[in-house]
């Protein structure tokens, strides 16, 4: 089974950084793509950045030029780099990763995003005062 966990949240203050880890275990598609999603509570859920099996990276306008996404194969584990945070972006955050498709919709962002990437982990919690 696919397994996706979480790391590296907590409170920071605005204008601080974090870097968000995500663990990978059991995934056994060369093609993919990955990527982070936010969700405050009674909101949807917003795509954040994503990066697929040959390293394109795509990032949200939302949150560009502020976060990156990143992975290291080596170590299966996809990173989500946070700068200059903002109150607004307290939310739990989360990893996904898809079921070995790739397209347009990894870059782009559609409404149905997420359900693309079916493959989330539990989330860690970042809070930013």
């Amino acid at each position: 089974d696919v397994q996706l966990v979480e790391s590296g949240g907590g409170s920071v203050q605005a204008g601080g950084s974090l870097r968000l880890s995500c663990v990978v275990s059991g995934y056994r598609y060369s093609t993919y793509c990955m990527g982070w999603f936010r969700q405050v509570p009674g909101n949807e859920r917003e795509p954040l950045a994503s990066i697929d099996s040959d390293g394109r990276t795509s990032v949200a306008d939302s949150v560009k030029g502020r976060f990156t996404i990143s992975q290291d194969g080596a170590k299966n584990t996809l990173y989500l780099h946070m700068n200059n945070l903002k109150p607004e972006d307290t939310a739990m955050y989360h990893c996904a990763a898809s079921g070995g498709q790739l397209g347009r919709w990894c870059y782009e962002f559609p409404v149905n995003w997420v359900s693309w990437l079916y493959n989330w982990g539990q989330g860690t919690q970042v809070t930013v005062s």
